[in-house]
């Protein structure tokens, strides 16, 4: 059940709505426990049962975490089990074929469905366990506010990854923190438009020009319609996810749960390390602080920063997906970034900023070839059609690909995924202002809303990139 579809926008969010604010506060929590296990299990019982396994595992773990001295050899079981879970249902059936192409038939593959949001709970409860080990913060005391905590269906699906210390003052349904005044909930009404009108008015249509890429042999299709096809797919990607994030935290406002920012027009970047501190933010962050500073950061020789650097991307690539393209993605970009370190980011320093983000989304672009593509010979075939300047299989046209409409909505992608905001900063201000709108916001959102339902409405929607994930 997508934020953008007829159920969730017409039937779910209205009844909790409506559940929320009819019954007394002490029962809020109760009804968001209620709600998100609901969301949930629309995508599977089975996938639901995880997800209360897990949390009952994690929240009775935080307080046994909290009363016995030694607590290393515990934290060290919690996370096992939860990275077990998450190997069992997401990388069991990839480390089997990859086992069988160099040993064929040697080990059953088993492909069990993905519970949806695994990956991001499953690193919530880690990061919760680690910090109340570390005595960061109290555990959860009530098995409510934890479960509202890991599984609000605001950010259980898709995130942001939210971290306990942000989260507990909001999680006590009579506490000041989680008081809903009309700028709060009108600002969640706002955050909810801009994000399902970048998914239903935008990344949905730009999904049409990638998947008829897509659909045909990379070999095939001329080198100029694969720039487009994945050029689209880059475009399509940000306002997917940066949609969602937005939807997110609207629907949080409405319950009184203020969600982090996951994205900071990330396309403006003059960097891959300002890339990654850009998008995905509370990804990004919880590697940093889980892993890359454990293993030493910066903080120690350039070659082992550069090791830990790889490690924290290759496993990034990873908890995007069990396949070896993500596994390209990442090292990729761990080694990319370990050039910046070693000398490319003082050249860069040099260079006009016009050049420093040219090199930047041409580089990411290219790197977004593997992570988009059906598969990893696909991807390595659009690199090979592209650097070849392929001429393509004869008769494929423009028209093949993209009408008219498509690429204005294409040409408008570019322009609003960060350049109009940063030539016309009153712009953005006046899209995160937590302030009412005025009227001319409104005019603007109703318009936006009315837009985007009739795609809804249509049964153009589809389900957001980074449930797959």
């Amino acid at each position: 059940m997508a934020f953008s579809s007829v159920q969730f926008l017409f039937v779910f969010l209205p009844l909790a709505l409506a559940a929320y604010y009819l019954l007394p506060r002490p029962a809020r929590n109760a009804v968001l426990c209620l709600f998100s296990l609901v969301f949930f299990a629309w995508s599977g019982l089975r996938g639901a049962a995880l997800l209360v396994g897990l949390a009952a595992l994690n929240w009775l773990g935080g307080l046994a975490l909290k009363q016995i001295p030694a607590k290393k050899p515990l934290l060290t079981l919690l996370i096992l089990a939860d990275l077990g879970v998450l190997a069992v249902f997401k990388y069991a059936g990839f480390a089997a074929e990859s086992v069988n192409a160099l040993f064929p038939g040697l080990l059953p593959v088993l492909a069990p469905a993905l519970p949806l949001g695994i990956s991001f709970y499953v690193f919530t409860a880690i990061g919760y366990c680690i910090d109340v080990a570390a005595g960061h913060v109290q555990p959860a005391r009530s098995p409510l506010r934890f479960f509202v905590f890991l599984a609000f269906f605001g950010h259980g699906p898709s995130g942001p990854i939210v971290r306990y210390g942000q989260q507990a003052p909001m999680l006590d349904p009579r506490g000041e923190p989680r008081r809903v005044t009309a700028d709060r909930f009108c600002y969640g009404i706002k955050r909810f438009v801009f994000g399902l009108s970048k998914k239903a008015l935008i990344a949905d249509q730009l999904a049409l020009i990638y998947q008829r890429v897509t659909s045909v042999p990379a070999s095939t299709v001329p080198a100029p319609y694969l720039v487009l096809g994945y050029v689209a797919y880059m475009l399509q990607l940000y306002f997917d996810f940066s949609g969602y994030s937005d939807m997110a935290i609207g629907i949080g406002s409405f319950f009184g749960l203020d969600l982090p920012e996951n994205f900071d027009y990330p396309y403006l970047a003059q960097s891959l390390g300002e890339y990654w501190r850009r998008w995905h933010i509370s990804l990004s962050s919880w590697f940093r602080d889980y892993l890359y500073f454990p293993l030493g950061g910066s903080h120690c020789s350039t070659a082992r920063t550069c090791r830990n650097l790889l490690i924290v991307f290759i496993l990034t690539g990873l908890w995007h997906g069990a396949a070896w393209q993500y596994v390209a993605f990442g090292l990729l970009h761990g080694l990319l970034l370990c050039l910046e370190r070693l000398g490319l980011r003082r050249l860069l320093e040099k260079l006009p900023a016009a050049v420093r983000h040219l090199y930047t989304v041409v580089v990411l672009w290219l790197t977004l070839i593997l992570f988009g593509a059906p598969g990893l010979a696909q991807g390595l075939g659009a690199w090979a059609g592209i650097f070849r300047w392929q001429s393509g299989a004869p008769g494929y046209t423009l028209a093949a690909f993209a009408d008219g409409k498509l690429l204005l909505i294409l040409a408008a992608a570019v322009l609003l995924c960060g350049p109009v905001q940063a030539l016309f900063p009153r712009l953005k201000e006046a899209l995160y202002t937590r302030k009412a709108p005025g009227l001319p916001m409104m005019a603007g959102l109703l318009v936006l809303l009315f837009f985007s339902l009739m795609r809804v409405t249509a049964g153009t929607y589809s389900a957001f990139i980074y449930f797959q994930f």
